[in-house]
């Protein structure tokens, strides 16, 4: 027998799809709708729930649930470490930057190939379209090789940062691992989405001239609202040129 919850997601399904509901809008509060549709509380939410999972429906914490808006997809440029130009210029993707000094700890001294506890500079970047969450950047530089002002309030990376580029200057090498995963906990809250939701996860590390890691980078975005693209070259090999 088919549950009430997915009768009345159904119903809204179709209310959003013939546009009685609009991207952006309120949907009525959650003791309205369970009152509409004669059920309790619990089997409303389950209903909701459903809308969520298919993104549909967002519900932001302390003022209800709300039509997504359908997201444009932004372009992630591999190689250079960047969103595109035309998706970084946007003027409706606003990027909030927080940088503060931590202690290098587990994975950090990994990446960055530190000592344990040394000091690294964090700067958490996220890009928002409206209220929505874009992307997360999370960039991490040994303290001694942080550009002047990076801890600032008035940032002066602040076009870097929009495009989630590389702050320092330009490296000799850029290498980055890419995979598909559940979000984290912490990626989960930061870009409002399910545990359930899959996020592209892009690892950037940054090494200069000596081999040196100058910088690294742990980017996720919600797998609908990203494109990564990669462009190769063909290298010759040597040895079939020779003889």
């Amino acid at each position: 027998m088919r549950s009430r919850h997915h009768d009345i997601a159904d119903d809204l399904r179709q209310q959003i799809a013939k546009g009685g509901i609009q991207p952006s809008e309120r949907l009525p509060s959650e003791a309205d709708l369970a009152d509409r549709y004669e059920v309790s509380a619990v089997t409303l939410r389950r209903a909701l729930a459903v809308l969520q999972s298919e993104g549909l429906v967002e519900k932001i914490h302390g003022k209800g649930n709300f039509v997504r808006r359908p997201h444009r997809k932004i372009l992630y440029v591999g190689g250079w470490g960047t969103l595109d130009p035309w998706t970084a210029a946007e003027p409706a993707l606003r990027v909030t930057v927080r940088s503060t000094t931590v202690p290098a700890q587990a994975q950090l001294t990994n990446l960055l190939k530190v000592p344990t506890g040394s000091p690294i500079v964090e700067t958490t970047c996220i890009s928002h379209e409206g209220e929505s969450p874009h992307g997360l950047a999370r960039i991490y530089i040994p303290r001694d090789l942080v550009p002047a002002g990076v801890l600032d309030d008035d940032f002066p990376c602040r076009e870097a940062v929009t495009r989630f580029a590389v702050l320092g200057p330009p490296p000799a090498a850029l290498r980055e691992t890419v995979r598909a995963r559940p979000p984290t906990l912490d990626e989960a809250s930061a870009l409002r989405i399910g545990q359930a939701s899959v996020v592209l996860s892009i690892t950037r590390i940054a090494t200069d001239s000596t081999g040196r890691v100058v910088e690294a980078t742990l980017l996720a975005f919600p797998g609908d609202r990203v494109d990564a693209v990669f462009t190769t070259h063909h290298v010759t090999d040597e040895r079939q040129t020779q003889g």
